[in-house]
Formats: C-alpha cells, structure tokens, sequence
C-alpha cells in the first residue's frame, strides 16, 4: 500500500513542479521546449495509471506485483531498450539534415523512449506475454 501510494505523490509532485514551471515562463514557448514538458506528462500520466491500478487491486486483496505483472515489465523493458537503439540511430541520423541544437535532439531522443517504452507496456498488457 505504501508503494502505490508513494507511486501517485511523486507523480502528482512531478505534475506540480510541471505547473509551477509553466506558470514562470515568460515566453512562449517553442516546439523544442515543449519536449521536456511531454516527458513529464508521460511520465506523470504512466505514474498515475500504475499507482491506480497497484492500489486497486491491493483494495481487492490481491498482491501489488504478481507473476504476470513482473513478467510483463521484463519483456516490456527488454523491448523496449531494443526498440530504443534504433530509436538513438535513427536520432544520430537525422542529426545532421535536422537543424536543430543538441539539447532538442536529447530531449527528442529521450521523448522518444518513454513513448516506446509506454507503447511496448500496453502492447504486453494488452496481449499478453507467451511461454516460450
């Protein structure tokens, strides 16, 4: 129980500061600058969901992390670090004909991989991981 709580307050905390930063800004903000603020939002919005469903189902007595859960994450962590090296490639590629500076490519890249991994996540929960 404590796990998931602790989950939803260090989302609701990134959200916050998320807020708070947007609130202090000035200017407008470009499209390079908006990078970090949707790794925040993935990362919040992931965070919530999984912080949610911990807490559900330890309300129906069931355990926070069972077989398939923990199964689940390690085929979805091993995806997508696969999926994120060709990511980097194709990032280091496109480098060059892009013109944009190097803290929006990282920020990109990073972007990238959370979106991936959060993809691969709901492929696996949605069907499922194969005994092999």
């Amino acid at each position: 129980m404590k796990k998931s709580i602790l989950v939803i307050i260090v989302s609701v905390l990134v959200l916050a500061a998320t807020i708070v930063w947007l609130l202090n800004e000035k200017a407008p903000l470009s499209i390079s600058e908006n990078a970090p603020i949707l790794v925040a939002l993935v990362i919040v919005v992931f965070g919530l969901y999984v912080g949610y469903s911990r807490l559900k189902s330890e309300r129906r007595g069931e355990p926070a992390e069972d077989e398939m859960s923990k199964r689940i994450m390690l085929k979805t962590s091993s995806m997508s670090f696969y999926i994120s090296l060709y990511w980097w490639l194709a990032v280091s590629y496109f480098s060059d004909r892009l013109e944009l500076e190097t803290h929006s490519l990282i920020n990109g890249g990073i972007l990238g991989m959370a979106v991936i991994f959060c993809l691969c996540w709901i492929v696996f929960k949605l069907t499922g991981v194969k005994d092999v």
